[in-house]
């Protein structure tokens, strides 16, 4: 670790490997609680769909979008959770079609107990990974807490009539996805010392590649609806997709990025704990063929952090599409379509 620091951040965090969101089941009943406020007709995109950010329009060229994210440690490396967390961030910016402009840092951080150099570490693997998107630092908060936290507010831009939601999914579009899953079950192996090193930086590589080529290149074609896939897992952010879309989705699990030891971590016991609260949320509106056993069933949800973007793009331009983000360096694969029947909900497939 930089600057002779020997403390291992993960060990930290209080539950590690999904950075302890708050499942969505639990934030749905908070969520539910909240007053009904007047409709601003200048509010394009809010609550109402589960979306990546939130995004307001100033004129009739330009809409704000705003999103914020933080967590506790899920790697061990202080620079690389910066970079980690800004990349995250960011990314719900690149989700709705939007370029991140301006961020504020969130510090939560053991000041009286843990080197500064560690802060400093992540500040700086945040800075290298803003400066990367273009997005320049505007300021932030920060507060003396026992357990280390980071992450950023981030606003961007968009214009109004080029948003991507996450409910405009069309049946026969094909479903893009822009990096592999399992990071969960990958972190939390990392925080139980089971990964060797090249593992712990073949996941960091996912965690901190931005999905700003991903969206660059989704911005010239039919794209109907984009999400990213963080927290709530593969399942988790389709579902909000089917059912904000009115449409059903069929995944092809054969077809679908892998980290390579996921399965073999998760029936060694790493399966996170919101990998399993995803998993449960989503028991009514997902169907798995016979073929998946339950790991693979968990893997499908695994709580990720900083994925890639699920995209649904028109059918006749998929190949096209495809081929533009693998040539571009992008590990995209199609892993499924968008269908007619069985509206708001998913079948899993997987061929044997």
């Amino acid at each position: 670790m930089e600057n002779n620091t020997t403390v291992r951040l993960t060990t930290l965090s209080s539950k590690g490997g999904c950075g302890c969101k708050i499942g969505p089941a639990d934030l749905e009943k908070v969520l539910r609680e909240l007053p009904t406020v007047a409709p601003n007709p200048n509010l394009l995109v809010g609550l109402d769909t589960s979306d990546d950010a939130g995004v307001y329009r100033l004129n009739d060229t330009t809409a704000l979008v705003q999103t914020v994210d933080f967590f506790t440690p899920i790697v061990d490396d202080p620079y690389d959770f910066g970079q980690v967390a800004a990349t995250n961030a960011i990314s719900d910016v690149y989700a709705m079609g939007g370029k991140p402009l301006t961020a504020l840092n969130i510090v939560a951080f053991p000041i009286s107990t843990l080197d500064k150099s560690v802060l400093a570490s992540i500040l700086r693997g945040a800075a290298d990974k803003m400066h990367e998107a273009g997005v320049t630092l505007v300021g932030g908060h920060s507060i003396d807490d026992k357990e280390p936290k980071f992450g950023l507010a981030v606003t961007g831009i968009v214009h109004p009539e080029k948003i991507r939601t996450n409910a405009g999914a069309q049946v026969g579009d094909k479903l893009i996805l822009t990096k592999p899953i399992g990071v969960g079950i990958y972190t939390t192996a990392l925080k139980n010392g089971l990964l060797s090193t090249d593992e712990v930086t073949a996941v960091t590589k996912v965690m901190t590649t931005l999905n700003k080529t991903a969206s660059e290149v989704m911005a010239t074609y039919d794209v109907h609806a984009a999400t990213d896939v963080t927290g709530f897992g593969l399942l988790g952010h389709a579902s909000e997709m089917a059912i904000g879309s009115d449409v059903g989705l069929t995944i092809q699990y054969n077809d679908v990025p892998i980290l390579p030891r996921a399965k073999e971590l998760a029936e060694a016991g790493t399966v996170p704990g919101g990998t399993k609260n995803n998993f449960a949320h989503i028991a009514d509106i997902v169907s798995y063929s016979e073929t998946l056993d339950q790991f693979e069933q968990w893997i499908m949800c695994d709580a990720v952090t900083s994925g890639g973007l699920l995209i649904a793009v028109s059918a006749g331009q998929a190949d096209r599409f495809l081929r533009e983000l693998q040539d571009k360096g992008v590990d995209a694969h199609c892993i499924g379509e968008v269908t007619n029947g069985n509206k708001g909900h998913i079948r899993v497939e997987k061929h044997v």
